[in-house]
Order: structure tokens, then sequence, then C-alpha cells
């Protein structure tokens, strides 16, 4: 009866372990890079586990319940045995090591009560088993090779359930209804996320990476500083065998169709794509094998890329033509000190410099002119991780990783100097067209950032018993060497914009009469040495409490200190408590059936930007004047127009920055809580046959806090008076602040603001003072279901199909505002003042009813592979956005349109009406299908591949964005732009990659 169970299981947890590989990982008991393999043998019975790669061998004596576990093993094939006495206890087996994961194998016990023994080989990932109790999805290097995946980490995040584009002009990705600045990237444990603005990340080429988990909810207490999601790669690395390869990546030009031109509804082209090109070649060379054999291994790299896109400006006046020819270089070294101490050392370079060549254009004849400008663009950086993992005792096991993370940004010209931007919106020039290019320049801003963050984190593990505690400490010095101005004489930035005679502007200013538009002349400087130091502690107890079941429970303990240019703290959030609590349930047994679930608390710390803007001498000024013309001049051949300054229009606004850092206690609340977001999961993952299996899952988040910029015009003691300034804090909650205490108009004291009831101050058009107004509570709720049918790569085909229903509500998306287009991270429009976000409470711009995943391989012979990937989801909700509401008229994006009486300048007289989330219905839903067709001929000693991936196969070009500003300006009109695209599809575009490895 004993064996006949014992064989049931095997065979069930091997199919478990193949089928549903797609589902998501167990619990990361392995400090970012690695995995471990953990199960039952005869008690006091001596188990080895070997990597015949690399010659690592690790012995460990199972405890007198007859469990053991080796954690902390670099992913890769394994063999696993246990004897007693001299004899061996049951067979020797396979097994694969995954990224993150537990595999469970028990060892011949004819006892054997653990969790599903899993007896894998080859290639396949266990990547699931009954200790999970994480939502993550594993993405193994061998299956994107099968798949029409674009080659970029962005790409292999979306193919989890719950991910989504942002549909910004930022781009970014969302995870469980989460803003994009919200999420994590590591490889091979170190942090690559971008900390300054929380968009982006380093980033080495497909070639580099071995696997990746997608980690979507529920992960463990040594991931942190996120309330988003967390992308977690590992690179490859050398074996005891010679190994190398070419691969070369093409993207030719004429393999990408035309992306279309747009029209509004007068016939005016406003943005032109359609003569934009894209072209890349790359061609990557690796090698990988020992240096000492069973000792020292190396893998390395070598990229050599070839970009040359070209685009137009909107209008189709100008051309830029782009060369990036940066070679990318990347290693990995590993060292086997002794059986139970090893040294890795990972490290690359994503440095690139590109430069773009601006030429007049003429879009009707496509006659490209005199060059004008020269735009260089200097990115990346130099990335490393040493990492020493080490055996101390049988139950005891530590890893030491120190880091460095380096991401360069630097923008500028030819043209800084002699030429200022100028831009106009489409109101503006359908009135004041000037015939010729506006201003001399590109290129914006003069902008320069070095971020270079310093990492170090230790991790353990002790068992101890049915316990397994894991525990460590990760702490993070993030430092931005910023400056950053604009253009031109004076650094001025020139906005148009058309408004009518006796309208108000955004400083208060009245449009003087005769004059139908008026001009923003914008300086925007700022320079300085920024850093924010990150740190935190660990524990988790994961408990067996019964051959069945699972508990964890851990708790993470979080600080976060923000430090101005003098490197004094002035945002400092320490006792971020975060526990984390989850369980497994082996429903029958045998590893067939799994019902999970867990509770977490996620913190997220405060981006680099905000140090620099809030508490770095930020110069902010905005001078408006009438328009009065244009002044038309030539350069390079060209003929551009710059704009006449009228009149000035009210005063000189720099109340976002006067270029001095003043009293921060006046500027940050003294006891501000941080961002968290609380999250519940609970699934069920079932096997259905030894190849197929499905799983259900609930998850439900909800966001707590935002830090924001506000400002605070009155303190409760001086009837209205006591004005303070910009301060960052929560909120709706109550702030602290040095302010105005005897209402002298002198800071002298700390002063309490309650800002759900109060810190606004009301006045009538005459002056009178009305009373205090309060902001609302930030709010987001993120609930979905998802669904999951996986059938497992058995080397004739593999499909994996999710569906996710879920509902984002709320009025706050996150530090960023993708509606509006706005990316500075922390410092939204959304909590200027009250009235910003009254009545702001909808559907966010990540809700997506409905998403359909699918991807698929299948194997026509040994030789001929065909892929598919095919994503379909709903279009987020579109808002028609006003100027101003019905108790001030503040000139911001609102909630609130004015319908009568829009032209009075008294606010009293005008009348308004709501417009919430999402009253102008929907985008339209967006399809992709991605093909791929793959030819494998191996040959002795290695393998040729070429793969055909055609991407957007059907081209469509759904609209992904929309304008959604209603009015522009306080008037009765709607904006003729309103609702006009903006955003679309990737057309579609072919790659061929084809590779030798040897």
């Amino acid at each position: 009866m004993s064996n006949t169970r014992t064989l049931r299981r095997t065979v069930l947890g091997t199919a478990l372990g193949l089928a549903l590989a797609a589902f998501g990982g167990p619990q990361a008991y392995a400090a970012n890079n690695d995995g471990s393999v953990a199960g039952r043998t005869q008690a006091g019975a001596t188990v080895v586990v070997i990597n015949p790669a690399t010659g690592l061998t690790r012995t460990i004596t199972a405890d007198n319940d007859g469990s053991y576990r080796f954690p902390f093993l670099p992913v890769g094939q394994y063999t696993i045995s246990a004897s007693s006495g001299g004899q061996p206890v049951g067979p020797t087996r396979n097994v694969t090591v995954a990224l993150g994961t537990t595999t469970t194998v028990d060892l011949g016990a004819a006892n054997a009560t653990s969790l599903a023994t899993i007896n894998v080989t080859g290639s396949v990932l266990p990547v699931i088993d009954v200790s999970s109790t994480e939502s993550a999805t594993i993405v193994s290097r061998a299956e994107l090779a099968r798949l029409p995946v674009n080659q970029n980490v962005t790409s292999v995040a979306l193919l989890a359930p719950g991910v989504v584009k942002g549909n910004a002009a930022f781009g970014g990705i969302s995870f469980g209804g989460s803003s994009i600045a919200e999420n994590a990237f590591y490889v091979n444990g170190l942090n690559v996320t971008d900390f300054y603005n929380r968009n982006g990340f380093s980033e080495a080429p497909f070639a580099f990476y071995d696997q990746f988990q997608v980690k979507t909810g529920g992960y463990s207490v040594e991931f942190g500083r996120t309330t988003g999601g967390v992308v977690n790669a590992v690179a490859r690395s050398g074996t005891n065998e010679f190994k190398g390869g070419v691969e070369i990546t093409l993207e030719p030009g004429n393999w990408h169709s035309r992306a279309d031109d747009h029209y509004d509804a007068s016939g005016h082209r406003y943005l032109t794509a359609s003569r934009d090109r894209d072209s890349l070649v790359k061609t990557n060379v690796w090698a990988s094998g020992p240096i000492v054999k069973d000792k020292l291994f190396i893998f390395a790299m070598y990229e050599a890329r070839g970009s040359t896109p070209r685009n137009t400006n909107n209008a189709g006046t100008t051309l830029t033509s782009n060369n990036s020819d940066t070679g990318f270089w990347g290693t990995t070294i590993d060292w086997n000190i002794t059986d139970s101490n090893v040294l890795q050392l990972m490290a690359f370079s994503d440095k690139n410099k590109n430069t773009g060549d601006v030429y007049s254009y003429d879009y009707d004849t496509s006659t490209i002119g005199t060059r004008t400008n020269q735009v260089f663009t200097d990115t990346g950086g130099k990335n490393w991780a040493l990492t020493w993992t080490s055996y101390l005792t049988n139950d005891l096991s530590m890893k030491l990783m120190t880091g460095r993370n380096e991401r360069e940004a630097f923008t500028h010209s030819q043209l800084d100097v002699d030429c200022n931007y100028v831009a106009a919106n489409n109101a503006f020039r359908a009135i004041h067209d000037p015939g010729v290019r506006l201003g001399c320049t590109s290129s914006s801003t003069v902008y320069k950032r070095n971020d270079t963050r310093k990492q170090a984190r230790a991790d353990f593990e002790w068992t101890l018993g049915d316990h397994l505690l894991r525990f460590g400490y990760d702490h993070e010095n993030d430092t931005s060497d910023y400056s950053r101005h604009y253009a031109g004489p004076g650094a001025y930035y020139y906005n148009l914009y058309a408004a009518s005679a006796g309208s108000t502007i955004s400083n208060g200013g009245v449009v003087p009469a005769g004059y139908d538009s008026y001009v923003r002349a914008r300086r925007y400087e700022i320079a300085g040495t920024f850093t924010t130091k990150n740190a935190a502690y660990y524990i988790e107890d994961n408990w067996q409490l019964t051959p069945n079941l699972v508990l964890n429970a851990g708790v993470r303990n979080d600080s976060f200190d923000n430090q101005d240019a003098a490197g004094r703290s002035y945002i400092k959030m320490s006792r971020q408590i975060a526990p984390r609590l989850g369980f497994s349930w082996d429903m029958k047994g045998d590893g067939s059936t799994k019902l999970f679930g867990n509770l977490g608390r996620y913190y997220l710390p405060v981006a680099n930007v905000i140090n620099i803007k809030q508490a770095g001498g930020l110069l902010d000024e905005r001078t408006y004047y009438a328009f009065d013309g244009w002044d038309y001049k030539t350069l390079n051949g060209v003929q551009y127009a710059v704009p006449k300054l009228g009149p000035q229009i009210g005063a000189v606004d720099n109340s976002q920055g006067n270029g001095t850092v003043g009293d921060l206690r006046s500027e940050v609340d003294k006891n501000m809580d941080p961002v968290y977001q609380d999250e519940a999961i609970l699934g069920f993952q079932q096997l259905i046959t030894s190849q197929w299996s499905w799983g259900v899952s609930a998850t439900y988040r909800r966001l707590h806090n935002a830090i924001d910029d506000m400002e605070i015009s009155a303190t409760p003691q001086c009837g209205g008076d006591g004005y303070v300034g910009w301060v960052m804090a929560n909120p709706g909650k109550s702030v602290t602040v040095w302010g105005d205490t005897h209402c002298t108009g002198t800071a002298d004291g700390w002063v309490t603001i309650d800002t759900s009831k109060q810190g606004w101050a009301m006045y009538d058009a005459s002056g009178n003072y009305l009373g205090q107004r309060g902001w609302v509570k930030p709010k987001r709720t993120y609930a979905a279901v998802e669904l999951q049918l996986n059938r497992a790569w058995d080397e004739k085909w593999a499909m994996n199909a999710s569906y996710t229903m879920s509902w984002n509500r709320g009025n706050a998306e996150g530090p960023v505002n993708s509606d509006t287009d706005f990316d500075d991270t922390g410092r939204t429009e959304n909590f200027d003042d009250p009235w910003v976000n009254l009545g702001g409470n909808g559907y966010l711009p990540n809700d997506r009813r409905h998403q359909f995943k699918l991807r698929g391989t299948y194997a026509l012979t040994p030789h001929w592979q065909l892929g598919a990937d095919v994503n379909a989801a709903s279009g987020g909700p579109i808002t028609g956005f006003g100027v101003g509401n019905p108790y001030d008229a503040t000139n911001y994006h609102s909630y609130f349109i004015c319908v009568q009486n829009c032209d009075s300048p008294v606010s009293e007289d005008r009348v308004y009406e709501r417009s919430p989330r999402g009253k102008y219905g929907r985008l339209p839903w967006t399809f992709t299908l991605n093909a791929g067709i793959s030819y494998i001929q191996p040959f002795e000693g290695g393998e040729f591949r070429v793969k055909l991936a055609v991407y957007n196969l059907l081209n469509q070009k759904h609209t992904t964005a929309v304008d959604q500003d209603l009015q522009t300006s306080i008037s009765n009109s709607t904006s003729d732009t309103f609702r006009q695209p903006l955003g679309f599809q990737s057309p579609r575009f072919t790659q061929l990659t084809m590779s030798v490895n040897f």
C-alpha cells in the first residue's frame, strides 16, 4: 500500500511541477537570485546534492523527522541522493532548481509525508508546489527562445496576468492597478530600479539572462519598497564545459509598417508619424567555461548595437536622425571556494550614447533640408553585485551581497546657448500660425543626472525542526547628482496659449484688451547632490504545521531617509512595520490540489525627485505676457519664429520654487505618514492531467495615504491668514509644520492643520473671508479575479491562457498621473489645493476591466516550431477635465466644467456642473497578435536556430490615449482637441534572430 501511494505521489508531483509551471512560484526562500531543494527522507540520512555542470556539491544530514533543506542553490540542473549506513535510500533523482522557488523531493522514505514529490528531468521548471503562498510567473530563457516575445524585460513582465501597459507618453507598466512608478526590478539580487523618478530600470540584453520571475503579489518580506510588482532576473553563469555562441538580431527599417498621420476635424495634421522609421542591428557574442575545473567559472558576453531610428516632430517641419552605436558588456564569475562557500561576481554596463541630427523638413515633398542642430543623449552606467554564500552549519546558511547600480541621464545640444524652445497648443496655432518653425531647437532642456545606488544586504536561513526562520537586513544609499535648466538666452521656455481678452489665466492675471493670446516664459533651474537612505530588517517563520499545511508569518521594518543637498534629513520615516501572513494547504495530500492565501502590507519610498525639487533650491519662475506677434529670425539658413512679448500679465509666479532652500520645517509635515498598501489574495490550483492544470485567484489591494505637494494657504488660529505655502504632506490628514502661531506673518512655532477640514482660505470676489476648506483623502482600490489554464511543454506543444477581470477605483492613481500625462513623481496636481481632486472618485486610468492573454508553442517537426502571443484588453476610462470649480477660480485640471456666465470675472457668478471620472466612456479594446516561426538544426556539439517573429501581426492601430482636457480655459466651450487621439498601438514590425551555440 505504501509503495503504491509513494508512486502515486511521485507521478502527481512530477506532473504538478510540469503542468503548473506558468502559474507562479512558491515562497522566494532564495534572497532574490537562486532557489532551494527540500523534502524528507530517512531520519539521520546523509543527503547530497550535486550540480554536474559545475561540480558544486553540498552535503547535509537529515533531521530526526527525516526533513532536509538545501537553501541558496544557484539555478540549474542537479542530482540529489540519500544514503544511510553506506546504503542508498531510494534512487538518485534529477531536479531543476528554478529562480526564487523551493522544489520538494522525497528520497525513498517509506513513511515520507512531506509535500508533493517532484522528480524533474530536462529543463522543465518546477515553479509551483504546495508550499507556495506567492503569485508569480517564471519565464525561462528556453521558453523565450520559443515564443515571439520582444527582447526587453517589459515584454516579459506583460506575459503575467494583471500586468498592463501604461497609457501615457512616459510609458511603463502597471501591476495590479498600481501606477507605473511603484515597481521594483532586480538582477542577481541587485536593485536596478530607477530611484529618481521610479519610472524605469537598468537593463541587459536578453542573452545575458537565464530566468525571470514576475511577482504580481504576495511576495515575501525580503522584498519591499514597492506597492506594485517585482521583476526578478538572474544572469547566466559558466560551467565545466566550454561553450560559446553568436546571435544576430535584425530589424530593418523597411520591415516596420508605417505609422499613421492624424488630422483634426478641420483637416489640420496634428500628429506626423508616417515618416518615422526604426532600424536595429544587434550582434551578440558570448562564451563560458571553467577557469579552474569544478572551482572557478566565467560567463562573458559583448553585444554590439546599431540603432538608427528617425522621427519627425508633430508638425512635420523637422526630422531627427538618430544614431546609437554603443556596445554592451556583461559577465558573471563564480568561485566554488569550498562546498560550503561560494563567491559570485555579476557585472554589466548598459551605457549608451545617442546622437540625434536635427534637419529642417518639408513634409509635402519629403525633402530633408539643412541640419539645424545635434542633440546628444547619454544614458545607462556600470552595475555590479558581489555575493558570498556560506553554509555555516547543517541548519544555518548565510548570504552576503554588496553592489552598485549606476544610471546616467545627460541631454544637451549644439544650440543650448543660442536657442530658446517655443511650443504652442493647437488652439493658438489655429489663429497664429507663423508659417515657419517655432524656435530653433528641438531640445528644451539641458539636463544632466547621475544616479548611484550603493547596496548591501545580508540574508540568513535557519532550520529549527518544523520551523524555517528567514531573517536579514538590507540597506541602500541612493544618490542623485543633478543639474537642469532650459536652453537658450535667459534659460526661458516659451509656451503659447489662446485666450480671450478679459479671461483669467493661471497666475490670476487678466488678458488685456486687444489681445487674444498670451505667452508663458518659464525658467526652471536646479543643481545639487541629493541622497536617500533606505534600510530594512525582516524576519519570517515558515511553519510546517502539519504534513499538508504550511503557515508563514513575517514582518519587515522599513525606514526611509530623504536628504537635502547639505545632507540634512528632511523626510525621515522609520518603524514602517509591514506584516505578511500566508498559508498553503495540500488539500488531498498528494500535491495535486492546493488552496493558498496571504495578507500583506507594502511600503513605498519617496522618490529622489522630491529631494531635488522640494529641498534643492528649485527656481520655478513663470512670467506671463500678452502675445504681441512674431519675431522672425534665421539660423543655419533656416527661418524660425519666436514670440514678441507684450505687456506683462499679473505678477511673476515663483510659488513652486524661488531658487532658495527655505526652512524645510515649513515645507514638510513633521509627522508625515508613509504611503503603504494592504493586499489580500486567495487562490486555488489543481492538476487536471499530467499535462493540464488550472487555477483561480482573487486579489484585493487598498492603497493608504499619499505623499504629495499641497499649498497650505491658511492656519486655523489666524482666521484665514497665516499662509504657510507649499508643503509635502499627507492630504486629508493632520499636518504639522513650522508656521505662524501668533498671526504676525512670521513663522515662529509648530502649527497643526487638519487638512481634511481646513488649510485653504476661501474669499469672495470682494475679498471677504468665507472660511476654510479641507482636502479629500486619497483613495485607491483594486479588486480582481484571475483564471489560468496551462498545458506544459512536452517537446511537442505548450500553452498558457489567462483571463483577468478587475476593478481599479479611487481618486488617486498613485505618484504619477497618466490621464494628464504628468510623470513628476510625487508632485502631481491631485492635491495642490482642495478643489483639484474634489469629486475625483471613479475608475482610475489603469482600470482595464477585461484582460485576455494567450501564449504557446507548437512543434510542427523536430526542426520547426510555431509560436504565438496574444494580448487583448479593454480600454481605460475617459474623463473630461475642466478648469476651475464652483468654489474657487484656480486654473487646474478639475472635475467641474463651467456651463454659464463663464466669462464673468466674478467666480461666484459662474455656473459649473460635475464632470466625473469616466463620464465620456472608455478607450477602445486593444488586440495584439505576435507570431513567430523557428527553425532549429542541432549539430555535433551545438545548435543553429533561426526565429522570424512578427509583432502586431494584424497591424492593429487602436487608440491608447486621448486628450482628456474638456476645457482648457474658463469658458463654456468645449476644447476642439478634447478626445483627440494622442497614443496608439505600435505598428507591425518584423524581427529576425539567428544564433549559433556550440
